[in-house]
């Protein structure tokens, strides 16, 4: 079990990282934007793109990417807390597409328009923060009892293979195009595009 109990850490450190991400942006609302009456360009801009790497990084982390596909490949008892968890990514996905629409419908120059904006960021933040609890009180438990000490070994050799394929890449990364601006996002935070991607990357994975 110690395969499982290393793979586990290593995905806690991951979890750590996003919630810090998700709650520091919280944090921001109440202090920078919550009391205005309108929000600049840069102010938006700045959110927008707090937003957009997060909700990368909420994708496309490792928990997803092989502990999930290796868990539903071990038991069908976990379908339900699976699909709760599905569930909560929904309510992100849609928040997140609740604040394109604002952005795309042009200046958020009302308190209406920015109470609207920052309920939609407060939404994301406590739909991913409340799966990142269930993941970890729930989800790994489960894991722990129902992956196989081969399949814990496989996920861990998986998860060591990704990170040295990214750390060979990112040279490649820090060249690349900039992020697509915010109103390319709108299919891509479409619930059924986000599990598409989780889908192919699962099966490339596993393949």
């Amino acid at each position: 079990m110690l395969t499982a109990t290393y793979t586990l850490v290593a995905l806690s450190v991951e979890q750590a990282s996003v919630r810090v991400s998700l709650q520091s942006l919280q944090k921001l609302l109440p202090t920078n934007f919550v009391n205005q009456s309108a929000l600049t360009a840069g102010q938006v801009s700045y959110a927008c793109d707090a937003l957009q790497r997060l909700f990368h990084n909420c994708h496309w982390r490792k928990i997803d990417i092989f502990l999930i596909p290796a868990i539903r490949r071990a038991t069908s008892h976990a379908n339900s807390l699976l699909d709760e968890l599905d569930a909560l990514s929904d309510v992100a996905g849609h928040a997140i597409a609740d604040v394109v629409a604002r952005v795309n419908a042009g200046p958020i120059n009302t308190a209406a328009g920015v109470r609207h904006f920052c309920i939609g960021i407060d939404t994301f933040c406590d739909a991913m923060l409340a799966r990142l609890d269930r993941e970890e009180h729930e989800l790994f438990a489960l894991a722990r009892t129902m992956i196989s000490g081969e399949d814990w070994f496989a996920v861990a050799n998986q998860m060591l293979a990704h990170d040295a394929y990214r750390q060979e890449s990112r040279p490649l990364r820090d060249i690349a195009a900039p992020a697509p601006v915010l109103s390319d996002m709108d299919d891509a935070l479409t619930v059924g595009a986000a599990r598409a991607m989780e889908r192919r990357h699962a099966s490339w994975v596993a393949g």
